[in-house]
């Protein structure tokens, strides 16, 4: 117990000391990936923009009819029960 108390202790002194290391290398790392990043033009935002615009449109037409389609269907079937 009193050994792994010790490595425990040991392995935590070594990260501390390799921290700004670890630091710089990371940054090194996003700074490599960084520099792949390729950025969409101005016209493909537009385009894409729109794309989304239209589907949201025509999403929100089919599930408000849908959505009358039910409720009448539920109208009609509360109103016109058997009694």
């Amino acid at each position: 117990m009193a050994k792994a108390v010790t490595m425990a202790r040991e392995d935590q002194g070594n990260r501390v000391t390799q921290l700004p290391a670890r630091i710089k290398g990371f940054l090194s790392d996003v700074r490599n990936e960084m520099r792949k990043v390729t950025f969409p033009s101005r016209r493909e935002v537009q385009a894409t923009t729109t794309v989304v615009i239209i589907t949201v449109i025509l999403f929100g037409v089919y599930f408000f009819v849908l959505d009358q389609v039910i409720a009448s269907g539920i109208n009609w079937v509360l109103h016109h029960r058997v009694r």
